[in-house]
């Protein structure tokens, strides 16, 4: 089947940008086949809920276009395209029950149909669907959805779970060529959110349309879609199926966001051999020596043994079981290695952990800015990047916010007046090389960390030094340090961008 009868929507240099100047989405090139379901996938501000709307109508693109069968509808309203959308609140009418909920679009439409004239000669003519077609398309609909016995009961008295279904039926009783989902299962508790996962991919098997569904969830994006795409600032980062992206993703920010992960700094110190957590590892791809490199493991890779049978030695530190297996924290020197064990061991033994050549990921890294993903907020609102303490803005979390006057680690929200306690919330850290300067003395506030690396560029040394803990610090300097001098790492708190890595509601203060 050729592209022009396989793909449905496709999206050209898709660009996006807001009056203030903000760009949701940029240069986007994606195409989608008939009868998939695909996934949009990323955090909060990624772009994919405003991909999404381009995709129905309800916001045009700066740039680019949009074909759906071949044909141009980036400028068409969104009751003129063949696509429905559920959104993340439903959107159901309060005042009517099942039936006239899902019925109300089609009460609306109006259909071509042929007629005779006065004069005899056949004309088309815009007329309503009949109450027995009504009542045909509803029925299905309900059948779909597993509803028909509860037509006629009130919205108000439906669970969360029955109200997303009625909004489902609602969507495809217009039977569109693609239905669009806006985070539907956001609002469940997680066994709804279970089941409804399983619902909605038998949904899909049935009605043989296209899905094209936004979430932040990888849980439900690993086991509903045919693709995922993952998305960051505005762009997309990899696209593939489930296995493909969880197994081979292609950098360290898709392995993150895919399931859990052990991600480090290494450096390539042989053919086919990376080092890091002060040990050296056997892989599989091959890269230029001393190049720097980032290495993803994920933790049911991890073998755990005696202590002195693996790579490294280590303590374990926690301990959950989680019905099949055991998930361990594994104290290796300062850092820590997520693993996963059949074999019930307990919190303080000594372990020696290894992995498979073929299970070690190694992936180009790409250096454009300093960039730390476990980090944490401590409760006086630093920044916690291992056991280094650095001063940051807590307000960039939330645009317009303030800090609360009586405790560092909250931050308030004054239009919707809500407060959020950030201690301990987990968070991504990202800064330019221009927001890092080093010093040897060592009296100052700061990490300590070795220099590395020391490169002139033109005008300026690009110095890369490292910490006890194998955290790296970049810098820009007009200062020469020696590879091996002991610096001391300051960073401006105004040039640090946080992300969090659940969503801002998790921390609200509800007393």
């Amino acid at each position: 089947m050729g592209k022009s009868e396989d793909t449905i929507i496709s999206l050209q240099h898709v660009t996006k940008r807001f009056k203030d100047g903000f760009v949701a989405v940029e240069d986007f090139n994606l195409d989608i086949k008939r009868g998939e379901f695909v996934t949009l996938l990323g955090p909060s501000g990624c772009g994919k809920t405003t991909t999404l709307r381009m995709i129905a109508g309800f916001d045009i693109p700066s740039e680019g276009t949009i074909l759906l069968n071949g044909r141009d509808i980036t400028k068409l309203p969104p009751y003129k395209r063949p696509v429905n959308t559920v959104f993340q609140h439903y959107a159901l009418f309060p005042n009517l029950d099942v039936y006239d909920n899902v019925a109300f679009g089609l009460k609306m439409k109006r259909v071509p149909k042929e007629v005779k004239g006065w004069n005899g000669k056949t004309k088309t003519k815009m007329v309503r669907l009949s109450a027995e077609e009504i009542d045909r398309r509803v029925a299905r609909a309900l059948e779909i959805v597993d509803m028909e016995e509860l037509e006629d009961r009130n919205i108000a008295s439906l669970s969360g779970g029955q109200q997303q279904r009625v909004a489902i039926a609602r969507a495809i009783v217009n039977e569109p060529e693609v239905l669009l989902l806006d985070e539907p299962l956001s609002a469940l508790d997680h066994k709804k959110r279970l089941d409804m996962q399983l619902e909605l991919k038998e949904m899909h098997e049935k009605l043989g349309i296209t899905f094209i569904y936004v979430t932040h969830d990888q849980e439900e994006a690993l086991s509903m879609s045919n693709t995922i795409v993952v998305m960051k600032d505005g762009a997309i980062m990899q696209v593939g199926t489930p296995e493909s992206i969880y197994n081979e993703p292609v950098n360290a920010y898709v392995a993150d966001f895919i399931g859990e992960s052990n991600i480090y700094n290494a450096i390539v110190s042989g053919s086919k051999e990376v080092r890091f957590l002060a040990a050296k590892w056997a892989c599989v791809d091959d890269f230029p020596l001393g190049e720097k490199v980032d290495v993803v493991i994920r933790p049911e890779d991890v073998v755990l043994d005696e202590p002195g049978k693996g790579n490294v030695d280590g303590l374990i530190v926690s301990s959950v079981f989680k019905g099949e297996d055991y998930c361990y924290v594994v104290k290796v020197g300062r850092s820590e290695l997520e693993c996963r064990d059949h074999v019930a061991r307990a919190v303080g033994t000594k372990v020696s952990a290894r992995v498979l050549p073929e299970n070690i990921q190694v992936m180009h890294k790409e250096i454009t800015e300093n960039e730390f993903r476990d980090c944490s907020i401590d409760r006086d609102g630093n920044l916690l990047i291992g056991d280094d303490a650095l001063k940051c803005d807590l307000t960039v979390l939330l645009k317009g916010s303030v800090l609360d006057s009586d405790d560092p680690s909250i931050i308030v929200d004054q239009k919707a007046n809500k407060k959020y306690a950030l201690a301990d919330a987990e968070v991504s850290a990202a800064f330019d090389f221009d927001a890092v300067s080093f010093t040897d003395d060592l009296s100052e506030e700061g990490p300590e960390a070795t220099v590395l690396t020391s490169v002139w560029v033109g005008d300026h040394y690009q110095i890369l030094a490292r910490t006890a803990e194998e955290d790296d610090y970049i810098a820009v300097t007009p200062y020469q340090y020696a590879e091996g001098e002991i610096v001391k790492v300051k960073v401006d708190p105004k040039k640090i961008k946080l992300r969090l890595r659940k969503g801002l509601d998790e921390y609200e203060c509800r007393d």
